[in-house]
């Protein structure tokens, strides 16, 4: 049976990337597959950008996803790190883009957090509470692998949030922050059924 939707998570790197695509039926989410791509051969820097671009490009291909979501890269003192980091995930959203995909970036505290309950849990936590969700019996091989997944199954969650989030908004008629657009009496007063 075709899902719904289809999303592919990616965790970007320098050395290693992470990926893994989990497809949507309905209001439950399945494991599909999961991967790492080993940047480590590349001769430099721009072989390793060029080469996200393809294998990326290569996946959507592949799996035909139908939105991407992306880690952000996490704020480090080492600059240079930051901005080769920055530039693999730039050649990952390329890609997509390429596709006229929708994309969605998550920081890592966030993916974190939705999985575990724990922004600072560790990969190995992360992977362990995901692979148990989703009863994933393959081995992933790598962290890497778990944390583009887990990327993915984040997005999965956020959607329903931003759904239901979304809803709470409409019917609250923008009342929620400095009375922008109505106030909470108003709110009371047009919803008494909502109110217990």
């Amino acid at each position: 049976m075709k899902p719904d939707k289809v999303i592919l998570g990616i965790d970007p790197g320098t050395q290693m990337l992470g990926w893994g695509v989990i497809g949507i039926y309905g209001n439950k989410t399945h494991y599909i597959s999961m991967g790492v791509f080993n940047l480590k051969k590349e001769i430099d820097h721009f072989s390793k950008i060029a080469s996200v671009y393809r294998e990326v490009d290569a996946l959507i291909v592949k799996y035909k996803p139908d939105e991407l979501a992306i880690e952000a890269p996490f704020y480090g003192k080492n600059i240079q790190s930051m901005l080769k980091l920055g530039r693999a995930q730039g050649a990952a959203i390329s890609a997509a883009l390429n596709h006229n995909m929708p994309i969605t970036e998550y920081a890592p505290k966030k993916v974190k957090m939705s999985i575990t309950g724990k922004g600072a849990a560790s990969k190995e936590q992360v992977a362990t509470v995901l692979l148990s969700i989703l009863s994933v019996k393959d081995n992933p091989g790598s962290y890497d692998a778990t944390d583009g997944l887990a990327v993915a199954f984040c997005h999965c969650l956020n959607r329903s949030s931003l759904i239901n989030e979304s809803t709470v908004k409409s019917s609250l008629s923008g009342t929620s922050k400095g009375n922008a657009g109505g106030s909470w009496d108003a709110f009371v007063k047009n919803n008494p059924s909502r109110i217990k």
